[in-house]
């Protein structure tokens, strides 16, 4: 089966890899700066290093936390799309139009991490999401699915 609205759901998970690049890149040598020795350092928690590490190096690993929270939801609701051979057309637009908001929030939070911005971009993904949701409960009435 293909269905146009994987396409985005690639490109977002493809984004989510390039941050986790990102943040190793930027997280190990702020470490060692530190003197943080990896090879040293038992299990921690997620912003254990938020004040021990300069605040701009936490920024990507903090931005790699939000794109693995609510898109997943955003590869959820697609995949029910695919499913109900609702793919295409509007529904692709607006997987385009969630993924664009993600990567350039993910930009603002990498890099000058202004609040203000970065909740005007959340918040109009999350509009975005609830469109595709009600897509998909328009597609499953059409089916007969519910």
């Amino acid at each position: 089966m293909h269905s146009p609205i994987l396409v985005p759901v690639v490109a977002l998970i493809a984004w989510t890899l390039i941050m986790l690049v990102w943040l190793v890149a930027v997280r190990m040598p702020a470490m060692k700066a530190v003197g943080i020795d990896v090879k040293k350092v038992v299990g921690g928690k997620p912003g254990a290093l938020d004040g021990v590490v300069p605040d701009k190096a936490q920024w990507p690993a903090h931005n790699y936390i939000h794109l693995v929270e609510q898109p997943t939801l955003f590869y959820a609701i697609c995949a029910v799309l695919a499913l109900l051979q609702a793919g295409g057309g509007s529904n692709v637009w607006l997987a385009w139009a969630y993924v664009g908001l993600r990567i350039v929030h993910s930009l603002i939070q990498a890099t000058i991490n202004r609040v203000y911005f970065r909740f005007i971009l959340f918040a109009l993904s999350t509009l975005v999401l609830i469109a595709l949701v009600a897509q998909a409960v328009r597609a499953m009435i059409l089916t007969g699915a519910i």
